[in-house]
């Protein structure tokens, strides 16, 4: 069966497409000797792993993160941008949108990895992307950039890594009151491994943060993906291939009578209740329709599940029972459009896994030796890696997507504090980490919108 059909695409079209998959997984290859080498920093350092069984076991558990981390994090990727708009562009519009976002992004990472400054994968693409949008809603007007989307992803990456800095210090400060064989809190020596006990601890946590980082970062290449589809291939893409008109219309309908029924028995307005009545009128129409439209169908399903979820939530518009049926039916319909078909999964799954073999080394040293003024100890290394793995688990959880460089490195920076207070961090690497931190928005906003103009001033 064929992944996808190129025939409805020009030649042109159809090479751009393919270029642009490549350029995606470009970028979820470097993500993954950027970000993850993070993930390894502390086996080798601690010389519990050689380097080469390293990032071939941290590949192997990226891979496994991202087949198994479902889509949450990646749909709120897609949701950023106002996609149903995207997808009835022109095509030279579709083309610049992406090119934007992937040459700006692909920069940065190569760029900040040159220099061996730990910068977050995730910023990037969200500032890429962001930068798009602003060009697109000043061009076209429409529904813009996602901000509500945008803030909760923005809290996310500001607030995980401030955790990340407080639980990895405190946790020391426990392991130091309670763990009494005090080896684990040694410096390595080199070319010496630890004692057996300590690489296992190592070990252990060095995977728990690559199988993470694959479930949660895995998934932002997801979404780029599902993007770049989407925009370029509307009609097989916006919606998922199990999408049954005959089906959906009988789930919209039974939406309609119930909130309906129910208006009319608690006789009051509620606003949320008539947006889904609207929505699903707008639906019953493009369903019945001998050509489905398919990106309308999305949109007015988003418009639709949007306003249920409201109805279903905090309001007391549902009984118990309809409420427990109207979120069911929420949920599947939502299916219809949270998506990503396995192939897609399992080429950034590949992108990343072989990306995190490649390259790791500078960010190694960074991490090792030039956060803090002390080399990193044992103890430092697997509380750093057990606090960022936790987190990011529970942001996958919650389909926040953060940035593991920036939990570890903090975590990293937390663990020194607890062994010598702040002066014992190096002010020059914590300068420039902040410094990337700060600066990775506006300059992927500002060089994304840029290019997108740039791009559609040329071909336009």
């Amino acid at each position: 069966m064929n992944v996808f059909d190129l025939s409805v695409l020009s030649t042109g079209g159809a090479i751009l497409l393919i270029l642009f998959i490549v350029a995606v997984l470009a970028f979820e290859f470097v993500n993954g000797f950027h970000d993850t080498a993070n993930a390894v920093a502390t086996v080798i350092y601690t010389n519990s792993l050689k380097p080469t069984i390293a990032v071939v076991w941290s590949g192997i558990f990226n891979f496994l993160g991202v087949i198994t981390g479902g889509v949450g994090v990646a749909m709120g990727i897609v949701k950023l941008l106002p996609v149903n708009d995207m997808m009835t562009m022109p095509f030279f519009e579709s083309a610049s949108i992406i090119a934007a976002v992937l040459l700006a992004a692909i920069l940065w990472n190569l760029g900040t990895w040159y220099f061996g400054i730990p910068c977050s994968s995730s910023h990037t693409m969200i500032g890429s992307l962001i930068g798009v949008g602003i060009v697109f809603f000043w061009r076209h007007g429409g529904e813009g950039v996602n901000w509500g989307k945008a803030q909760e992803i923005g809290l996310a990456l500001l607030f995980s890594p401030l955790f990340g800095c407080f639980a990895a210090m405190f946790l020391m400060w426990i392991l130091a009151a309670i763990i009494k064989n005090k080896a684990i809190f040694q410096e390595p020596e080199r070319g010496k491994a630890p004692p057996t006990w300590i690489r296992a601890i190592l070990i252990t946590t060095c995977t728990l943060v690559s199988f993470f980082h694959g479930s949660n970062d895995g998934q932002k290449g997801v979404g780029l993906f599902m993007i770049v589809l989407m925009i370029f291939l509307p009609a097989q893409f916006a919606l998922h291939k199990s999408f049954d008109a005959e089906s959906m219309l009988v789930s919209v309908t039974r939406v309609e009578q119930k909130v309906s029924a129910t208006m009319a028995k608690i006789g009051k307005r509620n606003e949320a209740a008539q947006e889904v009545q609207e929505a699903a009128a707008d639906l019953k129409v493009l369903l019945a329709q001998s050509t489905l439209n398919r990106p309308a169908i999305r949109k007015d399903l988003q418009k639709l599940n949007k306003y249920l979820k409201e109805t279903t939530g905090d309001r007391p518009f549902f009984n118990r029972k309809d409420k427990a049926e109207m979120k069911s039916l929420s949920e599947s319909l939502s299916k219809y459009y949270e998506f990503a078909p396995r192939w897609v999964v399992l080429l950034i799954s590949i992108a990343l896994g072989i990306g995190t073999m490649i390259g790791w080394k500078r960010i190694v040293v960074t991490i090792g030796e030039k956060i803090g003024k002390s080399h990193l100890t044992y103890a430092q290394g697997a509380t750093a890696e057990l606090i960022a793995s936790s987190t990011i688990a529970l942001s996958t959880i919650f389909k926040a997507p953060v940035s593991t460089t920036h939990v570890l490195s903090s975590a990293i920076a937390g663990t020194m504090i607890a062994k010598d207070g702040t002066k014992n961090l190096q002010r020059s690497t914590l300068i420039n980490i902040l410094t990337a931190w700060v600066l990775t928005l506006p300059v992927t906003i500002i060089v994304s919108g840029g290019l997108y103009y740039l791009f559609t001033a040329i071909f336009g």
